[in-house]
């Protein structure tokens, strides 16, 4: 016979605990809040009453319903005054003696069929849960920051939790709104464990100086659709935080990647934690204030570099595939003269017609005058001989992915552009070098890595070199701007932002599915609702492709020799069985 939880008690009343009792007290339960002292437990009212306060303003409650939720609340100093409860959320600071103290208190202070839940993180169910004389009533209830809004739970069992206390759990979740997610006990859970290995990964490439910070985040809220860049989230987080979560997850799988950052310790010993001490990786107007203001490390605005940029008019784009007329089109809609060179007039009248088509959808769903289209269309040259990109000042290839072909596009390009044109590639993952190399100017040559489709997504990675002159960087950026795109600067190794960020942590994920952890329906639903990402891991993966995704990986450990980096075994099967995803019709899912 399933449980009935007519009262639940919280301990600790901090952002979380206060978010956690008034979720339930939303959902009609009577809660019981208890804090350490009477200070705690002001401050814990003070934190419901403003939330459910934010809550009527936007018109989420009404205020009958917030008075009524606010009296199904009481406080406590006392932990003994949890005895009627039904169920315990322990919500304290994320440290395992002192959960494990707490939990030992309500040991003794509580009935025998009381439910005790953690809502850690990060850390070990099982070791919190041995401090009790309950193991088997002891779960992990890992809500969401901040828990009146996020819908996921992580519903987390031990090996000795009860099935049935599970089930009763669950249905509790499912009866306050929420979403749960049923896994086992280990460091950082689906979602944490994934989220900060990433986060580190970005930390170690600030602490590089391979990009700035503003240019790691822009590349992943822009290039992935992430709704904060990893270096700002980490500030909004807490860098004390999220470093006790690596150290958590480092301890459990021994993955160097799971290591804190050097960097992340330093900062934490300067006292600066993000937003709540006004210092993190960005400066913020007061501590506690989310608006980022000025400081020694912002960029210079656009155009006060010392560096001057080429003039650039007349643009050559080699390639006739989806990127290549997606950049044909960025640019003859922003006015410049485009030279689209294909290697048969048959494949150059053909592309000329991909962007016509791109066009006319435009035109038809009201976002291009009928005008605009035909001045677009009349600036686009298409082109058979290389001759024909003479007088171009800047030449973008968009050839196949292969090293030999580009390399012989660029010795080309050598022998018939005129002098200080700039040469850039495409490539997503080969090196840049080894373009540059195949010409006599390899100062002339950049990375413009658009992202699939051109004409809509934002970003351009500019990829510098250690030959590229520093008038062609400047001209990389001037040109991205004026056809409006936002352009990040990065070193010419494997990945560049986006895909060394992305890659292995779509790589972590099948680990994740390997090791029977959890479903990749259950990992793409928690990374959504968790993290606020427009797609899990698994849907991204069948999107991109699973041969792609497996090539960027290979490339990634071929270069950085990262054991965390080799592709999964399972992800390698896949693509031997040819399951590469929605091309195919089957992939992590199978489409119709």
């Amino acid at each position: 016979m399933a449980r009935e939880f007519r009262r639940v008690g919280v301990v600790g009343l901090g952002i979380q605990g206060a978010g956690v009792a008034e979720v339930f007290a939303r959902a009609g339960i009577d809660v019981v809040g208890v804090e350490i002292d009477a200070d705690g437990v002001e401050r814990g009212r003070a934190l419901v009453e403003h939330s459910t306060e934010r809550a009527v303003a936007g018109e989420k409650l009404t205020a009958a319903e917030r008075d009524a939720l606010l009296a199904r609340i009481g406080y406590s100093a006392n932990l003994a005054d949890l005895a009627s409860c039904d169920l315990v959320v322990e919500a304290v600071t994320e440290n395992l003696q002192l959960k494990a103290s707490v939990f030992a208190e309500l040991d003794k202070v509580l009935p025998a069929e009381t439910i005790l839940a953690s809502n850690t993180s990060s850390l070990s169910v099982t070791e919190i849960g041995v401090h009790t004389g309950r193991p088997e009533r002891v779960v992990g209830l890992h809500f969401f920051n901040p828990a009146p809004v996020l819908k996921l739970v992580e519903v987390v069992r031990t090996v000795v939790t009860e099935p049935d206390v599970i089930e009763d759990v669950v249905a509790l979740v499912e009866r306050v709104g929420k979403t749960a997610l049923v896994i086992g006990d280990r460091a950082g859970f689906i979602s944490n464990s994934l989220l900060f290995s990433y986060l580190n990964h970005a930390v170690l490439m600030y602490e590089q100086r391979y990009a700035t910070r503003e240019d790691l985040d822009a590349a992943m809220r822009y290039g992935c659709g992430y709704p904060m860049g990893p270096l700002a989230l980490l500030d909004l987080i807490g860098l004390d935080i999220a470093s006790e979560i690596l150290d958590t997850m480092y301890k459990q799988s021994r993955d160097r990647l799971h290591a804190p950052a050097p960097l992340l310790k330093q900062m934490i010993t300067a006292g600066m934690l993000g937003r709540k001490t006004g210092r993190g990786f960005y400066t913020y107007e007061e501590p506690g204030s989310p608006v980022v203001v000025p400081d020694a490390l912002t960029p210079r605005p656009a155009g006060e570099d010392a560096v001057a940029a080429r003039d650039v008019s007349r643009v050559g784009v080699i390639g006739t595939g989806t990127m290549a007329t997606g950049i044909v089109e960025v640019f003859a809609k922003k006015g410049f003269d485009v030279v689209l060179r294909a290697r048969s007039a048959e494949k150059a009248d053909g592309a000329v017609a991909k962007v016509r088509k791109s066009l006319d959808r435009q035109v038809a769903k009201g976002r291009l005058s009928e005008e605009d289209r035909d001045r677009t269309l009349a600036r686009i040259v298409p082109a058979v001989e290389f001759d024909e990109l003479a007088e171009c000042d800047l030449v973008i290839e968009a050839v196949a992915e292969d090293l030999a072909v580009k390399r012989a596009v660029f010795g080309a390009l050598d022998e018939v552009c005129k002098p200080g044109t700039v040469l850039a590639t495409t490539t997503s993952s080969l090196p840049v070098i080894e373009c540059a190399a195949a010409t006599s100017r390899p100062g002339d040559v950049v990375g413009l890595h658009f992202f699939n489709p051109a004409p809509v997504m934002k970003l351009v990675e500019v990829v510098h070199t250690i030959a590229t002159n520093g008038d062609v960087v400047a001209t990389a950026h001037a040109i991205c701007a004026k056809v409006g795109k936002h352009p990040v600067h990065c070193g010419d190794r494997a990945g560049f932002i986006v895909n060394a960020l992305l890659f292995p942590y779509l790589n972590d994920a099948v680990k994740m599915v390997a090791a029977h952890y959890a479903p990749s329906e259950d990992i793409d639903t928690a990374m959504k609702a968790a993290c606020g990402l427009p797609m899990g891991p698994f849907e991204l993966l069948d999107v991109v492709g699973l041969d792609v995704s497996l090539a960027i990986q290979r490339t990634l450990y071929n270069e950085f020799r990262e054991p965390g980096f080799a592709p999964s075994p399972l992800l390698e099967h896949l693509v031997t069985a040819g399951r590469l995803g929605r091309k195919t019709g089957k992939g992590f899912r199978d489409y119709t």
